[in-house]
């Protein structure tokens, strides 16, 4: 099956959009991609229009980069422009004459092409049979929301802002003035792009009716001015599930950037950071607690009052427990699919910072009715 590619992956070079070199691992990408896109999200860079074409070319090239197949086609295509053009690099960047484009000076605007039949050009022909313009999907967004640790552990639901462009109220998208409907251009029939003979082969053009989109809009929408989309605050209500873990990205399809008029909306990611506990902690979906005990309880061993985020239960402390040791209690940690994690307890023992005369007086008769140094097996007394 033939990789789809646009224009952009012979003129851009994505690793040096995301700053990593073209080994990075893809936890290297995402963590570039990451980085730079909450440092140049908009709703960090109120008003500045540099910040927001910036983060849209940063998620344009986390779109590719982070796709195992999208990133593979996207090294192909770009070591052909490398090599199979003779090192003068792809159309668009000097590659041929007249330009970026081809023999004859035609331009190439922002539409899909079939790497086959690029190649099926060269060979003295197009080979395959023209394809529908494919509206573009509208970018990525990524917002943060923080909640508490019981929140996290019971599930909650948060409200989240997003300022940006949004799908556009007055045509819903369409690009055309209420009452009117966009029409099927007939210049290329829908399809957005147009032939071009170029000697003993023909190239593909965007329409130039049309601008590549098939469609006309004969009457533009006042509001949006036929874009489809306008800039305003969107408020949206984020179920957090039980058992969420601090760094968690929760995808709610369809909730990111409109795409150009007839393209689907991105994605909207957020990421969830969890709040510390005063008294728990948490590894994977079990929870810790340390658990301070006294000398006599952990020489003689007792039943010890341990709390959980249900209400406290009983542990068995045996006879000699050294502190530090850690007890498992099965199903107190957090949710996860099918039941829960548990509750991890280690134990402390507890060395009072004053002690009365007589439990002084005490420890002494202990001391010296013990026979046996505890440093006698390092060879000391």
């Amino acid at each position: 099956m033939a990789d789809e590619v646009r224009r952009e992956w012979f003129e851009k070079d994505y690793y040096q959009v995301l700053g990593v070199p073209k080994n990075a691992t893809a936890a290297e990408i995402k963590k570039a991609y990451r980085k730079l896109a909450q440092q140049h999200h908009p709703d960090a860079n109120p008003g500045n229009k540099d910040a927001e074409e910036r983060f849209k070319e940063i998620s344009g090239a986390y779109d590719v980069l982070g796709d195992q197949e999208k990133r593979k086609a996207y090294d192909r295509v770009r070591d052909m422009g490398a090599a199979g053009f003779g090192g003068a690099g792809a159309p668009g960047a000097g590659g041929w004459p007249g330009g970026f484009g081809g023999p004859g000076g035609v331009r190439y605007e922002t539409v899909d092409f079939d790497i086959g039949d690029l190649l099926g050009a060269f060979a003295g022909g197009r080979r395959g049979r023209q394809r529908a313009q494919r509206p573009q999907r509208g970018a990525d967004l990524e917002t943060e929301v923080r909640v508490s640790f019981d929140d996290a552990i019971a599930g909650t639901t948060v409200p989240v802002r997003i300022t940006g462009p949004a799908v556009c109220r007055t045509c819903h998208g369409s690009g055309a003035a209420p009452g009117t409907s966009p029409t099927t251009c007939a210049t290329c029939g829908g399809t957005g792009t147009v032939d071009v003979n170029q000697g003993f082969f023909s190239m593909e053009r965007p329409c130039p009716d049309c601008g590549g989109t098939g469609r006309i809009v004969e009457h533009p929408c006042p509001e949006c001015r036929g874009s489809g989309s306008e800039r305003r605050t969107r408020k949206f209500q984020v179920k957090v599930p039980a058992g969420v873990k601090d760094g968690a990205r929760i995808r709610l399809a369809g909730r990111g950037e409109p795409g150009p008029v007839g393209g689907q909306p991105g994605d909207l990611f957020v990421v969830v950071h969890v709040a510390e506990h005063p008294v728990f902690g948490r590894t994977g979906d079990n929870l810790t607690v340390n658990l301070p005990i006294s000398f006599p309880e952990a020489a003689l061993g007792a039943n010890v009052q341990v709390p959980t985020l249900n209400g406290p239960v009983t542990l068995k402390v045996p006879a000699g427990t050294p502190s530090g040791k850690t007890f498992r209690v099965r199903g107190k940690g957090a949710p996860k699919r099918g039941g829960h994690g548990d509750l991890l307890v280690t134990v402390n023992v507890d060395v009072p910072g004053k002690l009365s005369r007589e439990e002084k007086d005490l420890l002494k008769q202990l001391q010296e009715t013990r026979k046996d140094s505890p440093r006698k097996r390092l060879g000391v007394a």
